[in-house]
């Protein structure tokens, strides 16, 4: 039956869907539509290959667990952070983005079972050999997006103009306001600074290797900064954006005088976008949309409590593991218990240090699938650990929660951070460890004393 739902017709429409919308139309039309119908095939043709990977009888599982990755993806910044990584690693650069409305296509999971409740296996395996290479293809297409990258701005008459990727143009004709695609025009070389029409005194110049523009009211003699992001938020923005596929830094600055007086700065930022001084002399920082222009509601978030902390909160949940299954080792200490506690220590261990790998290393693309695929055998061999122990009640919800409070107090402080409290990732780490190994302490001698009463 797995085979003939593969191999089903409606199946195999919806990976030609697949294909030509992700390879094709969503290139030329990109937007609401071809958003949805990705997403609407996508689910028609991702759980009867999980189905594969499952035993038999396991369909509605399939179906069930496509549901909810599905909507942990489309409604959490975590789970499109792991969702990229993921496609990355099978796919090569790919970004997944969170977006809610993309809820709207759960109900071609429906259509699917009903197509599983209709496929029959005659034949099926034989059109397998040909149908799952191409589902395969075309789910992991779906990941994959073309990522921006603003290298070049400069002004023009009655428009501020930014050069996209080298081939594409955004156009400002509002200082900096609203932007929309324009034809590609003249192509120059990106100035580095830029003094304001009339006022020679007022000069501006990038940060080189950072984000953020200088300003000097002296003609040059002297520079201070104008904007620019913390060293702490720059390692959050390079977290997001996958620095590694692209530039995020400041490459290009230019300045327009505005009618009725004052002028605009625009800077262009690679990855990021691109940022805008006002008249007034306020700042902000706007990001790439879904379909291609700029605005300050698409720029990634920098300051947000929980964003981009996805290693380190994987760190905390392999921790609390840990804990768990070193308290359960604490109430009962019987020589199998006590292997499989060494077991899965090591293995959290082990784990632990692919997250927090450097992302300039080797390891970097495979820390979240692998730390993933850890807290998951960690908790179902700690569930049949459970059972071998043969734990009271007591005994179990103590060592539960000396897991859960080690988890929390492993991850906060990481947390904190993503929201600019503290603002140093070094000093959260050591808040990390410091309040870590104190409430593992707490949690193992209060697991040890409920189980000597």
């Amino acid at each position: 039956m797995r085979y003939a739902w593969l191999c089903h017709p409606v199946t195999l429409v919806s990976v030609i869907v697949l294909l030509v919308n992700d390879h094709l139309l969503k290139q030329a039309w990109p937007g609401f539509v071809t958003g949805k119908l990705s997403d609407v095939a996508g689910l028609l043709v991702a759980p009867p290959l999980l189905a594969l990977l499952l035993r038999r009888r396991a369909d509605a599982a399939a179906v069930l667990l496509t549901g909810a990755l599905f909507a942990a993806v489309k409604t959490t910044e975590t789970g499109a952070e792991a969702a990229s990584q993921a496609w990355t690693l099978v796919a090569g650069h790919s970004r997944v983005l969170a977006d809610p409305t993309d809820l709207l296509a759960l109900p071609a999971l429906a259509l699917a079972w009903w197509v599983r409740r209709q496929a029959h296996e005659a034949r099926a395996r034989t059109r397998t050999l040909i149908a799952l290479p191409l589902a395969v293809l075309a789910v992991t297409a779906t990941g994959m997006r073309p990522v921006p990258i603003a290298q070049d701005v400069r002004a023009e008459a009655g428009a501020i103009v930014a050069d996209v990727d080298g081939s594409g143009d955004l156009a400002s004709t509002d200082g900096g306001r609203t932007w929309s695609p324009r034809s590609a025009g003249l192509r120059g070389r990106g100035q580095t600074g830029a003094c304001v029409h009339g006022q020679a005194e007022r000069c501006y110049r990038i940060l080189k290797g950072r984000l953020g523009v200088d300003q000097s009211d002296d003609g040059g003699a002297t520079w201070r900064a104008s904007w620019q992001l913390s060293e702490g938020r720059l390692q959050v923005l390079k977290r997001a954006s996958n620095s590694w596929e692209g530039p995020v830094e400041s490459m290009a600055v230019a300045v327009q005088d505005r009618p009725g007086g004052g002028h605009v700065v625009v800077v262009a930022n690679g990855r990021d976008g691109v940022a805008v001084r006002d008249t007034a002399g306020t700042w902000r920082r706007l990001g790439f949309g879904k379909n291609g222009g700029l605005s300050e509601a698409d720029a990634t978030p920098v300051n947000r409590f929980g964003a981009y902390v996805w290693k380190e909160t994987t760190v905390a949940l392999l921790a609390g593991l840990g804990v768990f299954a070193l308290a359960l080792g604490l109430s009962r200490p019987r020589r199998g218990v006590a292997i499989v506690v060494i077991v899965n220590l090591v293995g959290c261990l082990c784990a632990a240090l692919l997250p927090i790998a450097p992302d300039v290393s080797p390891t970097a693309r495979l820390a979240g699938p692998l730390g993933l695929l850890a807290v998951v055998t960690t908790m179902i061999t700690l569930l049949v650990m459970t059972g071998m122990a043969g734990l009271k009640a007591r005994e179990l919800t103590a060592a539960f929660g000396a897991g859960v409070f080690t988890a929390l107090a492993v991850a906060l402080p990481f947390h904190g951070w993503s929201a600019g409290r503290p603002e140093d990732h070094g000093t959260a780490l050591g808040l990390s460890v410091v309040l870590g190994l104190a409430t593992a302490a707490t949690g193992l001698v209060a697991t040890r004393r409920t189980a000597t009463t």
